[in-house]
């Protein structure tokens, strides 16, 4: 790469930043569905025809929020799983949902985006899967660790959900017993339910002291699975 090619490239990553923060700003002020190509150009000093040779559309430019957050999201989780590679399955979930929790409270309108209302008239594409899904990994690696080493108690499972506890071990952790994956996907969207919860404020006057109150929720997630230790 030539030098003057070099410094294109550069100007190019500064810009898509700096473009992308105005987002987040704006997202932060209006909500995503208020999200406006021309109103960022506006606030950067740029000519919106400029804007869209880094973003074709709004939707290009969500797209992009959206895998940021849940890259970042999914960093978090396994920058704490990895510091409790060595803890017991039960320890290592619990790190993993507290960093999830963690970054919520700080990133709100972030966590909105991706888990929040659906924003009118976007549909994400599939371009979205794999950043969204480095938590659920995490998850499914824990329970898949501790069914390989004998110490996954497996859950009850109801005749009426075999079928689709089947499916769903088949598309998302083959291997695991089925009960342990029907179980594993309804804790799953739980911590997201418990995060929710208290970053929206349902949790007001409800739940004062809530550290503990997360955590021993997310060991009871953990124990339904069959994480008992």
């Amino acid at each position: 790469m030539t030098s003057a090619a070099g410094a294109r490239a550069r100007a190019r990553t500064e810009i898509t930043s700096a473009i992308k923060d105005e987002a987040r700003r704006r997202l932060a002020a209006e909500g995503p569905a208020k999200l406006s190509l021309r109103a960022v150009a506006r606030e950067l000093g740029m000519v919106s025809s400029a804007l869209y040779r880094y973003f074709p559309s709004r939707d290009d430019l969500l797209t992009a929020l959206i895998i940021d957050a849940y890259d970042s999201l999914g960093e978090a989780a396994e920058a704490a799983h990895a510091k409790a590679a060595d803890a017991a399955p039960l320890a290592r979930w619990t790190a993993v949902c507290e960093a999830v929790r963690e970054w919520a409270l700080a990133r709100p309108h972030e966590y909105a985006l991706i888990y929040g209302s659906p924003v009118p008239g976007y549909a994400a594409p599939e371009t979205t899967v794999p950043p969204a899904a480095r938590v659920g990994l995490l998850l499914i690696g824990i329970v898949r660790d501790a069914h390989a080493k004998g110490v996954l108690t497996e859950p009850v499972l109801p005749a009426e959900l075999r079928e689709e506890a089947e499916r769903m071990t088949a598309d998302l952790a083959p291997g695991l017993p089925p009960g342990a994956t029907a179980a594993l996907v309804a804790a799953w969207a739980q911590v997201y339910g418990l995060v929710g919860f208290e970053l929206f404020g349902q949790f007001h006057r409800v739940v004062e002291d809530r550290d503990p109150f997360f955590r021993q929720a997310v060991v009871r997630l953990a124990q339904g699975v069959g994480l008992d230790r």
